[in-house]
């Protein structure tokens, strides 16, 4: 069951937030729901489970009309965000992990100044240059912070990094921490009001809580082949 899988991954991170010395703090699971159908969010939802990562535009308001009436569910956008498909978010998602450019900025901070919302932003960085990954380099998060902050129609909580895709875990550490020295130059040392860290998935999210994370992305171990 659902209620069973993230129980253990509390454990999990509980775990490492002890073995980090940071024993006491919360860190938020997104169950990545993009794979399954909206059944899959209806009975993790009547488990006790608020938040839902998805990917696709259409296919996130499409599920979240079905979901209408479900107090407090929130959905997160986790995916590759084209500019051509801002205009149709709405209010649909309570966070967007994956602001990677100015130009995705600036066309979001237009979008919702036409509905006086207030968006909810991170900013995607890809701090290992992966080629086949999105996010600015780790030089430019701060050009691109500093022109956020000063959008009226978004408001920056944080950012996301996803690590390159590897058999051995343990080898992504070095970005996660680089992340974490990054959050923290922009908090401490730039004074961005930021409160969210988004790195960690199925995989590695323990490492990543070690290193820093108060929010992982967690799909297949929690919904495995259910649905």
């Amino acid at each position: 069951m659902f209620s069973e899988r993230i129980a253990k991954i509390r454990e999990k991170i509980d775990e490492s937030l002890k073995r980090s010395g940071r024993k006491g703090e919360h860190v938020e699971i997104v169950a990545v729901s993009k794979y399954y159908p909206v059944e899959a969010i209806k009975d993790a939802y009547a488990q006790g489970h608020r938040v839902f990562g998805e990917s696709r535009v259409q296919e996130a308001m499409d599920k979240k009309d079905e979901l209408d009436g479900f107090e407090g569910l929130k959905l997160h956008f986790i995916g590759h965000l084209q500019t051509n498909k801002v205009k149709y978010l709405k209010d649909t998602f309570e966070l967007i992990h994956s602001v990677d450019s100015e130009r995705l900025a600036e066309e979001l901070n237009t979008c919702f100044a036409k509905t006086g919302r207030v968006q909810d932003i991170l900013i995607q960085v890809n701090i290992a240059g992966d080629v086949n990954k999105s996010g600015v380099d780790g030089q430019s998060v701060f050009d691109l912070c500093e022109r956020v902050a000063q959008m009226k129609n978004l408001r920056l909580r944080g950012l996301m990094m996803i690590p390159p895709l590897t058999d051995d875990e343990e080898k992504n550490r070095k970005y996660f921490t680089g992340m974490k020295k990054l959050f923290d130059q922009c908090t401490v040392d730039k004074g961005y009001s930021m409160d969210i860290l988004s790195m960690g998935m199925s995989d590695d999210f323990q490492i990543a809580v070690e290193e820093g994370s108060t929010m992982v992305r967690i799909g297949s171990a929690l919904f495995k082949g259910d649905y």
